[in-house]
């Protein structure tokens, strides 16, 4: 079942330790498949050089498994909820890569300082409001969804693929699962700028909105004219 979508997801798994962006097993990828309403999804604590497509976990939207000999991981409530809240993605990551789980600690948003960041994020990646105890002792993983939905909410998720979760770390997402992994990668390059700049220059300000809609709207969106056009049927 979802032979081709277990090869990704697992490629998109070892991926996040090819790029750096998770130590021994803080992390996880899925994806989905809409028309089947199904999430393949990295198991729970599973090192990733034990990873097969054969050991990825398929889930339903309710979080039952149809499919696999493992628990799915522990944060699967909180790709099943962003997955119904945004039906434009396709894939969902989580990390705790270095320099975004920096600012997700400090619960400081990463402001766009340059045009490296406005590739790919239109304006600052957003930091949610820290959970409140009864949330954290109730349905964790759950509310950590419920606290990313609530921060975008009238946003469009596609133009700013990330968020960081207050006091723990960095989600990123896209059409795809290998899109939601690159998202991560990035998120954590412009994280690792934007921390440098702001020790140079404390005072750095945010990239002017012209400039930001140029970089971001070149690469994204119905007048796109970044990289080669896609070639004829």
């Amino acid at each position: 079942m979802l032979e081709r979508l277990k090869q990704e997801v697992c490629e998109a798994n070892r991926r996040l330790v090819e790029k750096g962006l998770v130590a021994l097993t803080w992390g996880n990828a899925s994806g989905i498949d809409r028309p089947e309403g199904l999430v393949v999804i990295k198991p729970s604590g599973i090192e990733y050089v034990a990873l097969t497509p054969e050991a990825m976990v398929v889930i339903d939207l309710g979080g039952r498994v149809i499919e696999g000999l493992s628990n799915p991981s522990v944060d699967t409530p909180t790709h099943l909820l962003l997955y119904k809240s945004f039906a434009a993605i396709g894939g969902v990551v989580h990390t705790h890569s270095h320099y975004a789980t920096c600012f997700a600690q400090a619960c400081r948003p990463i402001p766009c300082l340059g045009t490296t960041h406005a590739d790919y994020f239109c304006g600052e990646v957003p930091v949610t409001a820290p959970l409140a105890e009864e949330e954290v002792n109730e349905n964790y993983e759950w509310q950590i969804g419920q606290s990313i939905v609530r921060r975008f909410e009238g946003v469009d998720v596609l133009r700013c693929p990330a968020v960081l979760v207050a006091n723990h770390g960095p989600y990123t997402w896209g059409r795809s699962v290998a899109e939601a992994v690159e998202n991560a990668s990035v998120l954590e390059e412009v994280a690792r700028l934007a921390f440098h700049t702001l020790a140079l220059s404390p005072n750095a300000q945010p990239i002017a909105p012209h400039l930001l809609e140029k970089h971001f709207f070149r690469k994204h969106g119905s007048q796109a004219y970044y990289g080669q056009p896609t070639p004829p049927l």
